[in-house]
Order: C-alpha cells, then structure tokens, then sequence
C-alpha cells in the first residue's frame, strides 16, 4: 500500500457519504430488532443473543478487514460491506411471525451476523481512509478523524429514531424492505461516482501482518474493549427494557408511545454524543496540545467517566425499583455519560490512526476495532445478564468497574517520536 495522499476531500466526503448512509439502517435496525422482538416475548438475555453472532462476527471480520483492505484495496471492502448490509435487510424481512421461538433466535442471530460483518468492513474502510486523506498539521488528522466518527453517530442516532417510528408506522417488514431499497440506491451511486485515488492494496500484503507489535496500539486496543463494553452493557438490553417497563403497560398504543419515547431519547443520546464527539478537537484544544498532552488528557477524562455510573447505581440501589425520580436521573446522567464518552472515544479514534504508520493502517485499524468489537460482544452479553440478574443497580456498577479497567490501560501509553496532534 502507497504513503501517498490521494486527491484527499472529493475521496474523503464520498468516503463519509457511504458511512453516513450505512449507520443510518445499521441504527434503525438495531432499535427495530430489540422492540420488535421484545413484544414478541423474548427475555432481556433472549434479546442479547440477538446481537451476540452480530459482535463475534464484528470481531472476526476487523482481524480479517484490515488485511483484505490491504491486499484488495479500500474501496473494495467498503462495497462489500454496503452490499452486505442490503443482503440481510432482504434476509431479516423473510422471518416469519409463525416460526417458533428458537429458530426465529436463530435466524435472527444469523441475519445479525451478516450484518455486523457488513458494519465493520465499511466503518474499517471508512477509518483507515481518514488516515490517508487528511491534511497533515494543524491538527487536520484529528479534525478529520473526529467529523467522519461524530458525524456518523449522529447519523446513527437518527437511525434509533427512524428504527423506531417505522416500527409503529409501517411495521418490522415494511421498514426493513424500504432501508433495503435505500441503501441498495446509495450503493449504487457510491460505486458509479468513488472518486480515484484510494489505495488499491498490494499482492504480498500477509495475514500473519495483523497483530500489532506497537504497545500503544495493543494497550489502546485493550482500553477501547473495555470502554465499549461500560457502554454496550446499558445501551444494548437493559436501559431500553428499563425504559419500556416504566412507559407501556402492555396494550398497542402503549407500546406505540413508548416505542416512540425509547426511540427519541435512543436517538438523542447517539446525537448529542455524536456532536460532542465531532467537536473534541476544539475542546481539547488539540491544535496547540502535541499528543503527549492528548495521551496524559486520556487517562483524565477516562476516570471522570467512570464516576457517572457508579453514582448512578447507587441512585438504583437507594430507590430499590422503578421510581420516578431514578428515570429522571438515570437520564440526566447517561447524557452527561455520552458526552464524557463522546471524548474519551473521539480521543482513541485520533490516537490509534496517530500511533499507525501509513503503510500499516488498516492492518492496526482492523485490529484495533477487532477489540472494539470484542468490548461490544463483552457489553451486550453482560447487559441481558446483569439485567436479568440485579437490575439497574448490577448492569451500571460493572459499566463503571469497566471504565476502571480503561483508565488503567491508556495509564500506559507512552509518546511516539515525531507524533503530533
């Protein structure tokens, strides 16, 4: 693969458009799962093995992505996921409603699989482009980095929305044929326009090449899993299972508000998080900070993390149920956890692509949200559990011990040489 800088915006703002239009289906999807599942009766650990094959596959697919995005170039994975994505939209819309229980779990964890192998092939493609395309100084990397992944997840965020309004307005089948249909569209306009310029991969690129010999990058490997975790184990199962206990008593109009409640503030939490994640490089200050700051502003702002759910389960243990005055604050205080992890994420996002040499990046970028994905697959599993098991009280506290484990991980992160923001 080439260190040279391809014709860097046009690339860049095609590369972002693609992204943008997979989030967008990847969020309506999970959130139209997880309801439409739940009102079939499927238990909090049922619905977490709905997404279990979608993170395992993620994991296998990151090892993978980055080798085949070296040796077949990065546009190639970037269609294959687009088109991969399409394919189990079509699959999902064959469930039928008569199949029983465990093979509608099966069939379903199956269709999530493709999905998330879909989903980290076009998010590898996507972050390793920024790499290559972005200016050099002026903190343009982290600029770069920071809009592609914050403006995704607001993207994402709208997704939650859409997900679940499409849910209540045209059902589970209807809505996954008409994303089908959108992204099929998108797709096609991306492989027609892509500009020139993106490397096109090199036939002695090796498999063996995927793990990383850098400390920083397995250390920050090791501290994305566990952040990603903290926030899986709520976000997946059990604040929205939470939420629908404490707004729908059962009956279809209940179910149709509180759908459309757990979806807007799904939605807000991914927005909001992606807007603060879009703007870190100027809350930080990374144009006049060289990275060693950046690294030591990692551990900081790690450890305030971690407080936000501690606090918050022990407001669940103090209250002992659902109570109102513990929803307003298990709100309050995951906005302020999106926003806290908003720049924890946008500042491992710049780290790992500054760690990264150019010849390298999608081989560590792979590797690197190989790990993200295996601190998902960690989350989601654990929030059906802890759910099903403590509650509110359990799932927060170890989203908290996991932030711990972060802390302790980007704790070690030394400055490489010549690295700047």
């Amino acid at each position: 693969m080439t260190t040279a800088r391809p014709e860097g915006l046009s690339a860049y703002v095609a590369v972002t458009a693609s992204y943008w239009a997979f989030m967008l289906t990847d969020g309506a999807l999970r959130m139209l799962v997880l309801l439409h599942f739940h009102t079939l009766g499927f238990s909090p650990v049922q619905l977490a093995y709905l997404f279990v094959l979608y993170e395992i596959a993620g994991m296998a697919t990151n090892l993978c992505a980055g080798w085949l995005a070296a040796r077949f170039g990065l546009t190639s994975t970037l269609y294959a996921g687009l088109g991969l994505q399409v394919a189990a939209l079509l699959a999902l819309a064959q469930l039928d409603p008569s199949w029983a229980m465990g093979v509608s779990v099966v069939f379903v964890m199956l269709v999530q699989g493709a999905s998330g192998v879909a989903k980290d092939l076009a998010k590898m493609s996507s972050k390793s482009a920024v790499k290559l395309l972005a200016p050099a100084g002026d903190a343009g990397l982290f600029r770069w980095v920071a809009l592609l992944t914050g403006s995704k997840n607001m993207v994402k965020g709208v997704g939650f929305l859409l997900g679940a309004a499409l849910l209540a307005a045209v059902g589970f089948v209807g809505a996954v044929l008409g994303m089908a249909a959108v992204l099929a569209v998108i797709l096609i306009a991306v492989l027609m326009f892509m500009p020139a310029g993106l490397p096109k991969g090199r036939k002695d690129a090796k498999f063996t090449e995927v793990l990383s010999k850098s400390p920083n990058v397995n250390l920050l490997s090791a501290a994305r899993m566990v952040l990603f975790g903290a926030r899986d184990v709520w976000f997946v199962v059990g604040i929205p299972i939470y939420f629908y206990a404490v707004l729908s008593d059962g009956t279809p109009q209940s179910n149709r508000t509180a759908f459309f409640l757990i979806g807007t503030f799904m939605a807000v939490w991914i927005i909001l998080y992606g807007l603060v994640q879009a703007n870190a490089p100027r809350i930080l200050r990374a144009k006049s900070r060289p990275t060693s700051e950046l690294i030591a502003a990692a551990r900081g702002w790690a450890l305030a993390l971690a407080v936000v759910p501690a606090i918050l389960a022990v407001a669940a243990l103090v209250a002992n149920g659902p109570q109102n005055w513990l929803t307003l604050c298990v709100v309050a205080g995951l906005l302020v956890f999106g926003a806290l992890f908003a720049v924890n994420s946008a500042l491992h996002s710049f780290l790992i692509l500054s760690f990264t040499k150019a010849e390298r990046v999608t081989l560590d970028v792979g590797f690197y949200y190989m790990a993200n994905a295996a601190g998902r697959l960690i989350g989601t599993l654990a929030s059906g559990l802890s759910y099903q098991v403590g509650g509110l009280p359990l799932m927060l506290g170890i989203a908290s011990g996991m932030v711990a484990l972060s802390v302790v991980a980007v704790s070690f992160l030394t400055p490489q040489e010549g690295h700047t923001a």
